[in-house]
């Protein structure tokens, strides 16, 4: 294999035996297994420079799972990466990544707010938009919404 965009060697050697790669529209796009979360997370900061956290945020893609992806830059030259993992609907859980970037907090309670993903080791998972009452996940494909009742 060989190296895709600006990665200075193959996805699967940088990312692991399971990790793919593509550029489209001058961003890169790393697709990795759960298990390999948070390791591609170091490897983009220590090995990539991918030093900007931007966000975090999934998709819930039915039939496949919640695909959650954070978008990392490197500032210089800027040099942009979309790290993505898909976890299934039985069981949406991922490491946190708030140990590799801090910025990740904010991201992580939206998307276990909205989507059910579950980032152990996240140190308050608390309701960030939503009341305290509030029950299920607003952004689920199977999620009722009352206007459509």
């Amino acid at each position: 294999m060989t190296a895709v965009g600006w990665l200075p060697a193959d996805a699967e050697e940088l990312f692991g035996t399971e990790a793919t790669a593509e550029e489209s529209y001058d961003v890169l796009t790393v697709d990795v297994p759960p298990a390999s979360w948070l390791p591609a997370l170091e490897t983009a900061r220590d090995r990539l420079d991918c030093t900007y956290f931007d966000w975090l945020s999934a998709v819930d893609e039915p039939g496949t799972g919640f695909r959650v992806t954070a978008h990392v830059v490197a500032l210089s030259p800027v040099r942009r990466l979309l790290l993505r993992t898909t976890v299934p609907h039985e069981a949406p859980t991922l490491p946190s990544a708030v140990g590799v970037y801090a910025g990740a907090a904010w991201h992580e309670r939206e998307t276990h707010e909205m989507f059910g993903v579950d980032f152990t080791g996240h140190p308050a998972l608390d309701h960030l938009l939503l009341p305290d009452t509030f029950e299920g996940h607003p952004l689920r494909k199977d999620f009722v919404l009352a206007a459509r009742v």
